[in-house]
């Protein structure tokens, strides 16, 4: 019977010390990489890019493989090319005058990940183009989905220009997922006032960027509801 307790005793044992070990080995993803090539808003002049981001660090010193996503849409679900490598760059040929996004995820030998980089867009030049269409602007205000309060909601937007160029904007405001009814045109400011809103009604909006030159981009489409 002496044996038989020091046995069971000798299990319980075991068993505390090991449960205490596992709590030590918690398996956490590698640190987030940062995008270093190409650069937001670059216009590349060769369609063959060689994308480069730095590494990243794991707590448990396990491999790490990283995941780059191209696309054509910063939604990535347009053209989308997902490319894994144990490096910090990869090379891709690409269409030549065409806007990309590109993001990419580190990821362990455990196959513990964190979240995507920030996303980053690009234009690959088109051979002869003497110039370049507007960057496809992004929305400041208000934030896409969000519900606005008062009788009136401030549009606001980024856009950019790899030449330099003065932009203007024509603002299309409606209550139908492809507003076709332009509110504003040739807006120096990347602003609007959209007012007597609705409430309770859903609104979709989108800009039309111009350089000047004949470079027309046209913007995603954009909602909020009118509380």
């Amino acid at each position: 019977m002496k044996k038989i307790s020091l046995f069971i005793l000798s299990l319980i044992l075991f068993s505390s010390c090991s449960s205490g070990g596992d709590e030590g080995d918690a398996q956490t993803p590698p640190t987030i990489p940062s995008l270093v090539y190409p650069t937001n808003n670059l216009v590349c002049i060769n369609n063959t890019v060689e994308f480069k981001w730095n590494a990243s660090s794991d707590a448990q010193n396990d491999a790490i493989t990283y995941q780059l996503d191209v696309a054509t849409d910063n939604a990535f679900t347009k053209n989308v090319v997902t490319s894994t490598t144990t490096l910090l760059s990869k090379s891709l040929s690409l269409e030549k005058g065409k806007f990309y996004y590109w993001r990419v995820k580190a990821i362990d030998s455990k196959n513990k990940s964190d979240k995507y980089t920030a996303v980053y867009t690009f234009f690959t030049e088109s051979q002869g183009i003497v110039n370049h269409l507007p960057f496809i602007p992004e929305v400041k205000t208000p934030v896409l989905h969000s519900n606005v309060s008062g009788s009136s909601a401030i549009l606001s937007w980024t856009a950019v220009d790899a030449d330099n160029d003065n932009l203007s904007y024509d603002v299309y405001l409606g209550t139908s997922n492809l507003p076709t009814q332009k509110v504003a045109s040739d807006l120096s400011t990347a602003s609007y006032t959209a007012s007597s809103l609705t409430t309770g009604t859903k609104y979709y909006w989108k800009i039309v960027v111009k350089d000047g030159k004949g470079g027309t981009t046209i913007g995603p489409v954009w909602d909020f509801t009118k509380q």
